[in-house]
C-alpha cells in the first residue's frame, strides 16, 4: 500500500481536502467524504477512491477493508491536528477520503420504483432520504440539477454513505423528465395536500411509479401536479398541516413498497 506522512499540509496533492466543502466538486466528479462509517461503506460500494487522508489509528483498524483497494491509490497518514488545520475547523473523526462520484444512471435504466425530488433545499434532507430509500428497498433516486448534490459532504454524511447503494439521476428540466418518464411506462404520484388527494392509505400502487415530493416550504406547483398521475396525502391529525419532507418521504416509501 502506497503509505505518505504528510509533512506539508499544504502540498498540491491535498488541495482537494483544503476544498472540504458542500460543493468542493471538479469536472472529474470529485468529492470528498469524511467518517469511519461514511467513508467505509463507500468503500464497500467500490466507488472509486483517488486517495485517503487519515490518521494511523484508522489503517491500523481498517487495514484489512483498505485491501480492497486498487495498488494505485494513495493513502497519506496525518495527525488529528494536521487534517484539523488542512479543514479549518475541529473535527470528530479520523478519516477523508477523495472519491470519484459514480457515473449517473440513465432514466431508461432506472428501476421500477423511483423517488424523486423537485426543489429541496436542505442537503440534511437530500442524505436523509437518500438513506431511508436505502433501507426501505427503492433503488433509484432523481434529484434536480439546481439543488443540493447527493455527494456533497452533509448529504454523504446524513446518508451514512448509503446513497452509494442508489442508482442518481440528475434531471434538469422537471416538465421534461416528467413526461419521459411517464413514456418509459411509469405512474407518476405526487405527494401533495390537495382537496381532491388520495389517502396514503387508501393509494393502489402501480407496478411501475415514481413518487415526487416538493419543497420543504412551497411544496409542488399546480403546474407540476397537474402533470402528475395521481395526488396522495398522509392523512394526518387536525391541526397538524405537513411532516418534514424526509418523513413524509420514509412513511411513503414504506407504504408504496408494502402495499398489496
Amino acid at each position: 500500500m502506497n503509505y505518505i506522512h504528510i509533512t506539508d499540509i499544504h502540498e498540491n496533492t491535498l488541495q482537494i481536502y483544503h476544498q472540504f466543502r458542500e460543493h468542493a466538486f471538479k469536472a472529474d466528479g470529485s468529492f470528498v467524504a469524511d467518517s469511519p462509517k461514511v467513508v467505509n461503506l463507500l468503500i464497500e460500494e467500490n466507488i472509486e477512491v483517488k486517495s485517503i487522508l487519515a490518521t494511523q489509528e484508522y489503517y491500523d483498524t481498517y487495514q484489512k477493508l483498505l485491501t480492497k483497494l486498487p495498488p494505485e491509490t494513495t493513502f497519506y497518514i496525518a495527525s488529528k491536528e494536521q487534517m484539523q488545520n488542512i479543514v479549518g475547523h475541529k473535527i470528530h473523526h479520523n478519516v477523508m477520503m477523495h472519491g470519484i462520484r459514480p457515473k449517473e444512471t440513465t432514466l431508461e435504466d432506472l428501476g421500477n420504483h423511483i423517488l424523486m425530488l423537485d426543489e429541496i433545499s436542505s442537503t440534511q434532507n437530500i442524505g436523509a432520504i437518500a438513506r431511508s430509500a436505502a433501507a426501505i428497498g427503492i433503488d433509484s433516486y432523481l434529484l434536480p440539477s439546481y439543488g443540493p448534490h447527493p455527494y456533497s459532504r452533509r448529504a454523504l454524511r446524513v446518508s451514512m454513505g448509503h446513497i452509494a447503494m442508489l442508482k442518481t439521476h440528475i434531471y434538469s428540466d422537471i416538465k421534461k423528465t416528467i413526461h419521459t418518464l411517464k413514456e418509459n411506462g411509469y405512474y407518476i404520484y405526487a405527494a401533495e395536500v390537495t382537496p381532491d388527494s388520495t389517502a396514503l392509505s387508501e393509494v393502489r400502487i402501480k407496478e411501475k411509479w415514481v413518487l415526487l415530493m416538493g419543497h420543504e416550504g412551497t411544496g409542488l406547483t399546480e403546474e407540476i401536479l397537474n402533470l402528475c398521475d395521481e395526488v396522495v396525502t398522509i392523512e394526518m391529525m387536525e391541526g397538524v398541516k405537513s411532516f418534514n419532507v424526509g418523513i413524509a418521504a420514509s412513511i411513503m416509501m414504506y407504504q408504496f413498497k408494502h402495499a398489496k
